[in-house]
C-alpha cells in the first residue's frame, strides 16, 4: 500500500478516535434526512419498524413514511387492534399524500370480524402500488371481494391472493399493463370468462400460478396469453370447509395456450381434459399429476385418448422434464395401448419410480434417444425390496448418449442393485454414477460398496460416486 496513503490514514483516526460518538453519546442517525432513515428502516421487518416509534417525538411518525408494510394478524392481540392499526395508516397516509410500494397481508379471521380487506386494498391500489400479497385464512363461506380499483392498477408488477372473491368486474376498464408475476391460489371467481379475462388483461405477464379449490366456480380454465413464459396448474381438491362431496368433472377443462411458455409445472388431475396449443417454445416440464386411472386407454372412449395422445405429444419437444411417482404409475397402465412419443430434444430426465412400476424403465428411456442426464428416486417399497428385477431389453440412450446417472434412496437391495446393474452394464459413454446410499451400519455400507464396484462397467470411464 503507498505509504502517503497510510500517513492520511493515521492523520485521520488521529483526529477522530474510534467511538467518539459513544462517548459523547452524539445521536448522528436522528441527523440525516427523513428520506435517507426510511430507506435504512426498509431493511428492518415491519413490527421493528413500528417499534423504532418510541424513541423520540421525531421518531414517532417516520415509520408511518415506509413505502412497504408487510403485517401478520398474529403478531397483533386480536383482529381489531390489526384493524386499528392499518386504519392508522391508512389515515396517515391519506393526510401526508405518501405513496405504499409494497403492502403483504397474513390474515387469520373469524366469522364476526370486520370485513376489512377489501377497503383497504381499494385505498393502496390506488397510491402507486407495485407488489401485493394478500393472504386471507378464513372459511371459504366468509372470503373477502376484491375491489374494482385493483383490476385497473396501472402500477402493480407482483400480485398475490389467497383465499379471497374474485368478482364480475364488467363496468371497469380491465387492464394491468405493469403485471409480470401473479400467483392465484384457493381463491372462489364469478366465473370462466371473469378469470380468463383477468389473466388476458396483462399484457406483460410472464409467470402464472394457479392453485384452484373445489368448488371455485369454474368449469373451463382457459390460459390465453403471448407473454407468458412460466406457469403452474394445481388443483387442490381440499378438506375441512373446502370438500364438496359432489364435485362433478364432467366437462371440466383446462386450455393453455401460451407460445411463449417455457416451463410448465402441471398438478391437476381433477379436470376431465387438457388441452396445449402453441408449445414450440416450451422447453421444461414438471408432471405431478395430469391423469388418473379414468384416463388409461383401455377404460375411456376414442376422444378422450386423442386427448391424452395429445397431451404428450404437445410436451414432446421439451429438454427437461420431472415426472412423479403418480405420472409413472399411469405411463404402466397405459404404455401397452399408447405409447409415448419420441422425447428427441429431452437431455434431462428426473423421475420418481416405485419398484412396482420400475420394469417399465427401459420402454420410457426408448422414448428419449438422445437423453444425457437421468435423475431417478427410487422409493422404499418393503416387499419388492428383495425381488429381482428383469429389465426387457437396452434403449438407444444407454448405448450412445448417457452420460450421467444419479439414484436416491440406493440401499443397495437386490431390486436397487438391478438398476444400478443395469446402467452400469449397458452405458457405452457413461461418464459418472452418482448412488445416495441409504443404510444402517458403516459395515453395511463398505459391503453395498464392495458390491457395486464388482459390477461389469459398458464405460471405460465411468466414476461411481457414493454420497
Amino acid at each position: 500500500m503507498d505509504e502517503e496513503f497510510l500517513k492520511f490514514l493515521k492523520a485521520k483516526y488521529r483526529e477522530r478516535p474510534p467511538l467518539t460518538y459513544l462517548i459523547t453519546g452524539e445521536d448522528l442517525i436522528s441527523k440525516l434526512p427523513d428520506s435517507l432513515i426510511t430507506q435504512i428502516l426498509l431493511y428492518l421487518p415491519t413490527k421493528d419498524i413500528v417499534r423504532t416509534s418510541v424513541l423520540s417525538k421525531r421518531w414517532k411518525s417516520l415509520w408511518l413514511l415506509i413505502p412497504r408494510l408487510d403485517l401478520d394478524s398474529k403478531e397483533f392481540p386480536d383482529y381489531n387492534a390489526l384493524v386499528s392499526f392499518m386504519d392508522r395508516f391508512i389515515d396517515f397516509s391519506r393526510e401526508q399524500k405518501s405513496f405504499l410500494h409494497k403492502l403483504k397481508l397474513s390474515i387469520r379471521k373469524n366469522v364476526n370480524d370486520p370485513l376489512s380487506v377489501t377497503r383497504w386494498i381499494d385505498f393502496v391500489v390506488r397510491r402507486k402500488l407495485q407488489h401485493l400479497d394478500v393472504e386471507c385464512l378464513v372459511n371459504r363461506k366468509f372470503l373477502e371481494e376484491m375491489p374494482l380499483s385493483l383490476y385497473a392498477c396501472d402500477t402493480l408488477v407482483y400480485l398475490r391472493l389467497h383465499r379471497v372473491s374474485l368478482g364480475k368486474f364488467e363496468s371497469v376498464s380491465l387492464v394491468l399493463p405493469c403485471l409480470k408475476t401473479m400467483r392465484l391460489e384457493e381463491n372462489v371467481y364469478a366465473n370462466d370468462a371473469s378469470l380468463e379475462s383477468f389473466i388476458s388483461s396483462c399484457p406483460v405477464l410472464e409467470d402464472l400460478s394457479i392453485l384452484r379449490m373445489v368448488d371455485d366456480n369454474i368449469k373451463v380454465l382457459r390460459v390465453h396469453t403471448l407473454t407468458l413464459t412460466s406457469l403452474d396448474i394445481d388443483f387442490y381438491f381440499g378438506e375441512g370447509d373446502d370438500m364438496v362431496d359432489d364435485f362433478d368433472t364432467k366437462h371440466s377443462e383446462v386450455l393453455i395456450d401460451a407460445p411463449r411458455l417455457k416451463y410448465l409445472k402441471f398438478q391437476d388431475d381433477l379436470s376431465e381434459s387438457k388441452v396445449i396449443t402453441n408449445s414450440g417454445s416450451l422447453a421444461k416440464v414438471n408432471i405431478v399429476y395430469v391423469f388418473n386411472e379414468n384416463d388409461c386407454a383401455d377404460v375411456v372412449d376414442l376422444p378422450r385418448r386423442n386427448m391424452v395422445r395429445n397431451f404428450f405429444i404437445s410436451i414432446s419437444g421439451v429438454r427437461d422434464m420431472k415426472i412423479s411417482g403418480h405420472f409413472v404409475e399411469f405411463l404402466y397402465c397405459n404404455m401397452d395401448f399408447d405409447p409415448l412419443p419420441q422425447f428427441r430434444n429431452l437431455s434431462r430426465l428426473k423421475a420418481k419410480f416405485s419398484l412396482y412400476f420400475v420394469e417399465i424403465l427401459p420402454t420410457l428411456l426408448e422414448s428419449c434417444p438422445n437423453l444425457k442426464s437421468v435423475v431417478l428416486v427410487l422409493q422404499f417399497d418393503p416387499s419388492k425390496e428383495d425381488v429381482l428385477i428383469k429389465f426387457s431389453s437396452v434403449p438407444r440412450c444407454l448405448v450412445s448418449s448417457l452420460e450421467s446417472v444419479e439414484i436416491k434412496y440406493f440401499n443397495g437391495k437386490p431390486a436397487k442393485m438391478e438398476v444400478a446393474r443395469y446402467f452400469l452394464e449397458n452405458s457405452g459413454v457413461l461418464q459418472k454414477l452418482v448412488l445416495h446410499l441409504r443404510c444402517s451400519t458403516l459395515e453395511e455400507g463398505f459391503c453395498i460398496v464392495r458390491d457395486l464396484l464388482a459390477l461389469p462397467r459398458g464405460s471405460s470411464t465411468c466414476r461411481i460416486v457414493v454420497c
